[in-house]
């Protein structure tokens, strides 16, 4: 392990995100709010930690770290900026315990959206666009790490995911990456400044057009308001919204494409054309559906549009609560949970191209009894996939599978109901926000005991660095040389 290359990264992850705190402390300044003496503590705090983990590292060689070493900073990176962005909320007195504060920031981080708070609207206004500034930064992270960091590390199948885009050769960290993520960020922030005008032309604030455009973008669901998005009657905001969840869910390598002016490659790309399709699909079925709840023609529609875009993606802003429709809509749901939107954005759950590849190797293991000795490739986009991510999807999807239960079963230990226990599993693990049972569209997770909130913040931060990121670090094998 090269110790000291792993503190001189992770210090320098924590000098940005000391940089970020920055606008918050600036908000601060233009209301007045109160709470400028703790965010500029918090702001000290962290580029004080930030230089001792540097000045540690200060002899070491970045360019020699290798695929074992990035394991461990990707992991410890987002626990200790996790950790630090937990300060405003704890110091600043607005969470009644660290649980509680720690929960918060990783629901921000991992871009869940679920809260701790039971009345947002009482928050200061710098506290408030915290809230919002932790997942954008975890939305843009998250593409960043899928795109660019995790094909060096070899996890997940994401070497498929990132092909489109030039990223890090496979042996050593390469410059190209910064090229990548550079043009992910322009792509990011102008869709950003995008959302966010068209809200502040809706009739949002400035403030609240902010807030909401950077919580859309990164799949988030923060949302300045107690009712969320329900907070607004108006058409205007709830289709921009609908439509910025809709590309945040999209693989912004494709995304990037588009930009080009590369719109075939959009079309013919199979997990757009699969995400698109389930989208219409549902939301027609759902449409259908709301007549039984006396919606009119079309506040159902985009009620049922808004929701289902808002849960496939992750996003998790709501404008209608799904368990008080019917049985059946609250089950489609949780498939909508199970399913995720594309790789390669800032969704999060299984993502759609795990579950295509899954089905159409199922498919041709038939063919493959009647011809054993045939050599079927698996084709996706009209390339062969290569087993080996063949097999990383599968024992994926089934460790996927079984920490769900896992989660489950310790939450009942902790006395929640059945449901209730398996909807937080699913939301925390497949950073979604909103769950069932008592954890529904409509309620906060305030209530929660502190060992509850610690065990879906480790969902949270599993789910979102792809399960391996994490797990590994717990393999004996991970530790030895």
């Amino acid at each position: 392990m090269r110790w000291l290359s792993i503190l001189r990264i992770t210090g320098f992850l924590q000098l940005l995100f000391g940089g970020m705190m920055l606008p918050s402390i600036l908000v601060s300044l233009i209301y007045q709010d109160g709470q400028i003496w703790t965010l500029l503590s918090v702001f000290g705090i962290t580029l004080l930690s930030s230089a001792l983990l540097m000045y540690a590292g200060r002899k070491s060689k970045v360019e020699d770290i290798r695929r074992r070493d990035g394991y461990l900073i990707v992991s410890s990176g987002w626990f200790v900026a996790a950790l630090f962005g937990s300060l405003p909320y704890f110091l600043g007195g607005h969470s009644s315990d660290w649980a509680s504060a720690f929960f918060e920031t990783v629901s921000g981080f991992t871009t869940t959206g679920a809260t701790s708070f039971s009345d947002i609207e009482i928050l200061p206004e710098s506290i408030l666009f915290w809230r919002s500034t932790t997942q954008w930064i975890g939305g843009m992270g998250i593409i960043v790490l899928t795109i660019a960091i995790l094909p060096l590390l070899g996890i997940g199948g994401m070497e498929l995911f990132a092909s489109e885009t030039p990223g890090p050769t496979k042996d050593k960290l390469h410059p190209r990456i910064r090229e990548t993520a550079r043009r992910l960020w322009v792509i990011y922030l102008m869709l950003t400044l995008l959302c966010g005008g068209l809200l502040d032309l809706g009739g949002m604030t400035a403030f609240e057009a902010a807030n909401h455009a950077m919580c859309t973008m990164s799949s988030g669901g923060f949302s300045t308001r107690n009712a969320s998005i329900a907070a607004w009657d108006s058409n205007i905001i709830h289709y921009t919204i609908i439509v910025f969840m809709f590309f945040a869910g999209t693989n912004f390598t494709l995304l990037y494409l588009l930009y080009q002016g590369q719109w075939k490659r959009l079309r013919n790309n199979e997990e757009f054309r699969t995400y698109l399709s389930i989208v219409l699909l549902l939301t027609g079925i759902l449409t259908a559906l709301s007549v039984f709840t006396n919606l009119p023609g079309e506040m159902g529609f985009r009620d049922s549009l808004f929701m289902v875009v808002s849960i496939i993606t992750t996003t998790g802003f709501v404008t209608a609560d799904y368990q008080s429709w019917m049985p059946f809509v609250t089950l489609l749901f949780v498939m909508m949970m199970l399913s995720g939107a594309s790789a390669g954005s800032t969704s999060g759950g299984v993502k759609m191209v795990r579950y295509i590849l899954l089905m159409k190797n199922t498919a041709l293991e038939m063919k493959r009894l009647v011809h054993p000795r045939a050599i079927i490739p698996v084709r996706f986009n009209g390339n062969s996939v290569q087993p080996s991510i063949i097999y990383n999807i599968q024992a994926f999807i089934v460790l996927y599978i079984g920490i769900l239960i896992f989660g489950t079963g310790l939450l009942t230990a902790f006395g929640l109901r059945v449901d209730t226990a398996f909807g937080a599993a699913l939301s925390t693990l497949g950073n979604i926000g909103p769950a069932i049972g008592h954890l529904g569209p409509m309620d906060t997770f305030a209530d929660l005991s502190a060992p509850i909130k610690i065990l879906l913040s480790l969902l949270m931060l599993i789910g979102r660095l792809e399960l391996f990121t994490v797990l590994i670090l717990f393999s004996p094998y991970y530790w030895r040389n």
